[in-house]
């Protein structure tokens, strides 16, 4: 893989808005040439779901969104039969031969696409988001693994389903529990942390209109000192953006220009009664002070 390929790749997301790490870049570039799923780990906050959205919009893709959760099952990931059709055609069908009502009624008719099997009915690679697979149990994880091994699934009515074109596969998981050493061995792998502070203020030029770059690099300084803070909830990406989005619309030139506005607007940064309290316009003047 020459640096130019992933200098494109970088290039392209930062002109949907991503503005990914080199690692990041590299193990894009990777997913596309070995056709392998790609594992993201990291904190909440730091835009593992983000990339997902980004590669879609790079290739023009649909994207397709599983969220995990626990209790998650087959049914709701795979496909479920339209049961009320199916007993309407039953009761339209009375006294016909019942092998040909059978065949019928579970046909594709009455089949209902959930989003691993759309994923791989698609004519055209759709990039298929597995979210925060961590949040689902080890039953629901070993389903997985036909899937990513073999872009197939089996549906007992209808036989095996090969994937028409290979997604593209991203699966984020927060480490709430460990991942099986078999779901990792498929997949290609990235950590995702906070940004730096230099990429975090790009971010923001990227995707807060009218930011100027003076505010934009101290909104990241300030982010990064207050994610050494002993928080309940750390503020991730998605609160910084929000944060200089409400800056930028009050007029907020810099951040030691109106600290008052800086105190008052943390409801977008800080989103428990703890965390609120903690940072007091006392705080506020220090850490506004130490970025300024």
């Amino acid at each position: 893989m020459s640096v130019a390929e992933k200098t494109r790749i970088a290039e392209r997301l930062a002109g949907v808005g991503y503005i990914a790490d080199p690692g990041l870049s590299t193990a894009l570039a990777l997913m596309d040439m070995l056709k392998r799923p790609l594992l993201l780990e990291g904190e909440a906050g730091v835009g593992k779901t983000e990339v997902a959205k980004a590669l879609a919009a790079i290739h023009g893709a649909e994207l397709i969104r599983l969220q995990c959760h626990e209790g998650l099952d087959r049914a709701d990931a795979l496909y479920e039969w339209n049961y009320q059709r199916q007993l309407l055609a039953i009761k339209a069908r009375e006294g016909a031969d019942p092998d040909t009502v059978e065949a019928h009624i579970f046909s594709e008719t009455y089949l209902l696409e959930r989003p691993l099997l759309a994923a791989i009915r698609r004519v055209d690679p759709p990039v298929l988001l597995i979210d925060e697979i961590d949040r689902a149990d080890e039953e629901f994880e070993a389903f997985l693994l036909e899937l990513l091994s073999d872009f197939q699934v089996s549906i007992p009515e209808l036989g095996t389903l090969v994937a028409t074109a290979i997604p593209r596969v991203v699966l984020t998981s927060n480490g709430t529990r460990e991942l099986s050493d078999a779901l990792r061995r498929r997949c290609l792998y990235h950590v995702l942390d906070f940004p730096e502070v230099d990429r975090e203020a790009r971010i923001l030029l990227a995707r807060v209109p009218g930011i100027d770059t003076a505010l934009a690099l101290q909104v990241a300084r300030l982010m990064a000192e207050m994610r050494k803070q002993d928080f309940a909830k750390i503020p991730g990406i998605a609160e910084t953006l929000d944060w200089a989005a409400a800056l930028v619309g009050l007029g907020v030139p810099r951040l030691d220009a109106d600290r008052e506005a800086v105190f008052e607007t943390l409801s977008c940064v800080l989103k428990t009664r703890e965390d609120r309290a903690r940072i007091t316009r006392e705080v506020t003047d220090r850490l506004v002070g130490k970025v300024a």
